[in-house]
């Protein structure tokens, strides 16, 4: 018998054999239907598979993460299946699945696909779908895999075989395709109701753009038409928020190829909205006791070297810059935290000092390949609104829980409410990727794990997240589109302060080590400003937004009037224009609608002569004629509404 504990906490006896498929079976026969894959003991498994000896079990439906990545791992074989129906001699790459959907790289050989082909391949995969056929995993030896590819003749097959270890090595089989794969899969095809190919793209073999170049299909599949249905509609309305488009229309940004990629240009409402935010936040870390720091944004590589960024991000940073002085190099900063902890050890620190918080905004820059570049998502240049806590080991949780209350106030005055908090562990399968001792990284997760549990936070834990030098929390931000994007983040390490030889006097008078808290609300002010425009649409909150109000005199005449109101707003801190174009208030109203002005200001003979203006709200239509102190003061009270939620 084998001993099966469920996530009630209760614990089941079975069969020798039995699979997680045969437990959800004896729970529920419509449960059985919907369960992809099986969590046992922490990994992610076929639900097919027989047990082990003792199992804490967790059946996965397309309501768990790891069941939606099942399924479309599975999916991406079926697309297989189909190419190489359709297209006899093609070669299979990889084929993985990602946050929505999936892709597979495959090499046509003579045969050539465009987006026409696409509606075609989709076809066979609902027919293949339709079969029911299962997914059935064989272990085989490294020489019986080696020989079924090389009869097929797939170079790319081999060589990822080349990598793996006899008797590690399985394939799986639905219908008439087999591939090399670790699985896990759903048991069948049948699963697979709505399948919508995306998009073509090429994809150089292995990443490496001296090989060879492959073209990558994207899809997704939902295990309902009416779940597809919804997942396009909300990618139309995700395309009329994209940042990129609206950060043009809006003048937010630009790039340019001369200044290079991935380095953004703010023009002066993007740079307006963004010294705001900073503003917004430079007040909220003075209230919090925060010390503002300035840094470089070059440092000598020694500096890195001694962090261990150089021997972590070294392939991901800007070559070394080389001066005149023989051997001497400087490298563009991929971090601040090096130059906040030499900014500490400029002088002697006691305990009664601690804790110390230096804050800064400062720019940072890693070498981003350029087919990873995203508007302002992904960039090779951004600031990050980065403060390190330099405290005692009882003062670790204390200082963390406040970090998490700075992050909490900024999620609810920009309308982030819905969020769940992960906490990034060390992978304990490759214990090389981090630097410092067990015992330090013991305290650290320790540390984190009670601070969000103290705070009531949601959270979910993810193995292998970690920093290289210490585990953190990241904050999963929602979007009014559902799309999930990681913001705040708060870091706690004990390696730097040991890396740096960093020290503070004791109440015993004799040397310690500080803890360092990483964090960052924000995360980057380009990713953070990205996602605010798509989450909000353009349509900034009304004390972030450059342009509060748009004043329109129906005519030349009233220019001067529409001066005077504009100089009285002014001078109450509210911003705005006149908008004197020579034409009629109908099209500039429908001109500062489409620009997002959150108040027009219609001006004409019957406001000027009773000092009035007529106030219309961006989006929702007319509110009746206002005096400007009446005006003034409803605009403040709706600013502070916003900013004391």
């Amino acid at each position: 018998m084998i001993e099966v504990k469920l996530p009630d906490g209760s614990v089941r006896e079975y069969e020798n054999g039995t699979t997680a498929l045969d437990v959800a079976m004896s729970i529920s026969e419509g449960l059985a239907r919907n369960v992809l894959a099986a969590e046992v003991n922490g990994e992610v498994i076929d639900s097919m598979r027989p047990l082990p000896e003792k199992s804490e079990l967790k059946l996965l439906t397309w309501n768990d993460k790891g069941g939606k990545s099942t399924m479309w791992h599975s999916s991406a074989h079926l697309m297989a299946e189909a190419i190489e129906a359709l297209y006899p001699g093609t070669k299979l790459a990889i084929g993985p699945p990602i946050e929505n959907g999936f892709y597979y790289d495959i090499d046509l050989g003579g045969h050539h696909i465009t987006d026409e082909d696409l509606p075609k391949i989709e076809k066979k995969m609902k027919d293949l779908a339709s079969q029911k056929n299962e997914y059935i995993r064989q272990e085989i030896s490294k020489a019986d895999a080696i020989k079924y590819f090389t009869e097929k003749g797939d170079e790319y097959k081999l060589e990822l075989i080349d990598g793996l270890n006899d008797g590690d090595i399985t394939f799986y089989t639905q219908g008439n395709f087999t591939d090399l794969c670790r699985g896990p899969h759903i048991p069948n095809t049948g699963h697979i109701k709505a399948i919508k190919l995306m998009s073509i793209a090429g994809a150089y073999w292995r990443g490496d753009e001296n090989r060879q170049q492959l073209t990558r299909i994207y899809g997704i599949t939902f295990p309902k038409q009416k779940e597809l249905t919804e997942y396009l509609e909300m990618l139309e309305e995700a395309k009329k928020r994209d940042h990129r488009k609206l950060g043009k229309e809006l003048g937010l940004f630009t790039f340019s190829q001369k200044v290079g990629m991935g380095l953004p240009l703010w023009l002066p409402k993007g740079a307006q909205l963004r010294e705001r935010l900073e503003q917004f936040l430079k007040k909220v870390q003075k209230d919090a006791g925060y010390l503002p720091v300035i840094s470089p944004h070059i440092g000598h590589k020694d500096l890195y070297v001694t962090s261990g960024h150089y021997a972590k991000y070294g392939e991901d940073s800007f070559r070394p810059i080389q001066t005149p002085h023989e051997g001497e190099e400087f490298l563009l900063k991929p971090m601040n935290c090096p130059h906040h902890c030499e900014m500490y050890k400029s002088e002697p620190r006691s305990y009664k000092d601690l804790p110390i918080r230096f804050a800064e905004f400062g720019t940072v820059y890693r070498y981003e390949q350029s087919g990873e570049l995203h508007g302002l998502t992904r960039v090779r240049g951004f600031t990050q609104d980065d403060a390190h806590l330099f405290c005692t080991p009882d003062q670790v949780k204390d200082e963390f829980k406040k970090v998490i209350d700075i992050v909490l106030y900024i999620f609810k005055i920009l309308d982030f409410q819905n969020f769940k908090a992960q906490i990034s562990l060390r992978d304990p399968e490759n214990p090389e990727k981090y630097i410092g001792s067990d015992e330090n990284w013991e305290k650290a997760e320790s540390a984190i794990i009670e601070a969000a549990a103290e705070k009531g936070l949601d959270t979910v834990v993810e193995y292998g997240e970690a920093a290289f030098y210490g585990p953190k929390l990241d904050f999963m931000v929602r979007d009014a589109l559902n799309r999930e994007w990681q913001l705040g983040t708060i870091q706690v390490d004990y390696n730097l302060p040991e890396r740096f030889e960093l020290e503070y006097a004791g109440a015993d008078n004799e040397k310690h080590r500080p803890v360092m808290i990483h964090r960052a609300p924000f995360g980057s002010m380009e990713r953070f400003v990205a996602l605010l425009i798509e989450h909000c649409g353009g349509k900034f909150p009304l004390w972030l937004t450059t342009d509060q109000i748009a004043i329109l005199p129906v005519s030349e005449k009233f220019n001067d009037y529409a001066e005077k109101v504009l100089k009285f707003l002014n001078n109450y801190d509210i911003r705005g224009f006149v908008d004197s174009r020579n034409e009629k208030v109908g099209k500039k109203i429908r001109d500062n609608e489409v620009n997002k002005i959150p108040f027009m200001l219609i001006v004409g003979e019957k406001e000027a002569a009773a000092n009035e203006v007529s106030v219309r709200v961006q989006g929702e239509g007319d509110l009746g004629s206002m005096s400007l102190e009446n005006f003034e003061s409803y605009i403040r009270k709706e600013i502070e509404k916003e900013l004391n939620q």
